[in-house]
């Protein structure tokens, strides 16, 4: 009698089925990517320790090695994971553009990151330097700054111990950061020796930046009856102000435009579709210039008609409305397009009817036309009111570096950052690259975590009346 062993099953050819296989089969490739990042990262590391000239761009070659090693070994475990390997370029373009900022963002939330603590060498404190022969000791030939070498580092520590001493060559091009044993008088004892071949002929500190908890949301919400919510309000105002108008106009344009026995409709058209065609760069540049004070054509021909030169981009009401007026130009084409098209979709017969039973134009509009352009306005109302609660780009290009500073005219009792005109995310912006700012990266982080909260609050609640939930429920 011959006792027969069980036979292997042969692993899964076919991809699982259903959400859950979609799930699994990316979770898989998301751990090879990480896998591979992480190995190629180590891989790096180790090289600089050798040879600290190495460019950090060796991380995606090794990266990329492991992961071309990989990708054969994981099939072979799991075969029908080849079916998948078209989502690699996807994974990585939404990890490097996406994932990786927001959890940056996140990240310097909590810290004190900015221009002076920017985690960098000090390039304005280098001073010139000598390595011992044992390579382990580094006597600088003055203390920049004054005092000694504890306050000119930022040490921690009295001793220094575990600080960073950034050492650089005599071109400056790949600096050395160098653990610190001890320090003593202007002589630096490092944890190890700095490596053959790198030529030390200056030294500096390293601007470190250290994680502060919540302390930048301590600091927004402690000014936010000068800065946070007026510039909040004025946010919730600009978008709803600019969903109202510019539907309006687009409605009205729509509905006249869609008018078969309109002449020439087809002109008008093309003519009112121009300012969504003109990039919004030239547009706004052009509405800066036209809204001059001094020299712009729209004052030059108020003049001419006696009324007075009006402040449109120096006074902060008349440059609210003059970013109104203007956005009101960029996005009303836009409306209009969406309604010619909505109109195409309602069934002529319904107008012959009414004709039939005696109803007039407006009578048709109001009872055909409008609530069946309800439906398919709802998301676009929706989605426009989410962009332009964002909308960096013409308060940016109008109103900011003019008179008053950046964000427009300047309001008193408001903070520097936070112009008559700026948004939320105008304001975070000045925060982190504008001069009054001081490029205080760490606050436009928390500014941007907040507008994320209150963005997604807002579209919640939009959402919520506007029954989309409902709807996807059915």
């Amino acid at each position: 009698m011959t006792a027969t062993l069980p036979s292997k099953s042969p692993r899964r050819a076919a991809p699982p089925d259903g959400a859950s296989g979609v799930l699994l089969a990316v979770l898989v490739l998301l751990l090879l990517l990480g896998g591979a990042a992480l190995i190629g990262w180590l891989l790096s590391g180790l090289t600089a320790s050798v040879f600290p000239k190495a460019p950090p761009a060796l991380i995606l070659v090794y990266a990329l090695g492991v992961l071309l090693l990989a990708m054969p070994l994981t099939a072979r475990l799991f075969p029908w994971i080849t079916n998948w390997y078209y989502l690699f370029p996807a994974l990585v373009f939404l990890a490097a553009f996406t994932v990786l900022p927001i959890i940056m963002t996140v990240n310097y939330a909590f810290t004190n990151y900015s221009g002076q603590n920017s985690g960098n060498p000090d390039s304005a404190v280098r001073t010139d330097a000598k390595l011992s022969p044992d390579r382990r000791t580094v006597t600088l030939a003055e203390i920049p700054e004054g005092g000694n070498l504890q306050t000119y580092l930022k040490c921690k520590a009295a001793t220094c111990a575990g600080d960073t001493l950034v050492l650089l060559e005599e071109d400056a091009a790949n600096p050395l950061r160098a653990q610190i044993a001890s320090v003593q008088g202007r002589t630096v004892t490092l944890a190890a020796p700095v490596p053959q071949g790198f030529d030390v002929a200056t030294a500096t500190r390293l601007n470190r930046y250290d994680y502060v908890g919540l302390a930048n949301f301590r600091e927004i919400f402690a000014k936010a009856s000068s800065a946070l919510w007026p510039v909040f309000v004025w946010t919730v105002v600009f978008a709803f102000s600019t969903v109202v108008l510019n539907a309006l106009a687009g409605l009205i344009l729509g509905i006249l435009l869609y008018n078969k026995r309109l002449k020439g409709r087809n002109i008008y058209r093309t003519l009112l579709f121009l300012p969504w065609a003109i990039p919004a760069v030239i547009s706004v540049q052009m509405w800066a210039a036209l809204l001059n004070q001094q020299f712009g054509i729209v004052n030059k021909t108020l003049g001419l008609l006696g009324f007075a030169a009006v402040p449109w981009l120096i006074d902060p009401l008349w440059a609210k409305i003059s970013v109104l007026l203007v956005n009101l130009w960029l996005g009303f084409p836009y409306m209009m397009t969406a309604t010619i098209s909505a109109l195409g979709t309602i069934n002529d017969d319904l107008y012959e009817a009414a004709s039939i039973d005696g109803a007039s134009r407006w009578q048709q509009i109001q009872n055909i036309t409008l609530p069946l352009l309800r439906q398919s306005f709802t998301p676009i109302l929706l989605s426009a009111f989410a962009f332009n609660f964002n909308n960096f780009t013409v308060i940016y290009l109008l109103t900011a570096g003019g008179p008053g500073g950046p964000g427009g005219p300047p309001v008193a009792g408001h903070e520097s950052t936070a112009g008559a005109t700026d948004l939320l995310i105008n304001w975070g912006y000045n925060n982190a690259f504008g001069a009054a700012g001081g490029q205080n990266y760490a606050l436009a982080s928390a500014v941007a975590l907040i507008i994320f909260f209150l963005t997604l609050g807002i579209s919640l609640v939009n959402f919520k009346a506007a029954g989309v939930f409902e709807e996807a429920r059915k």
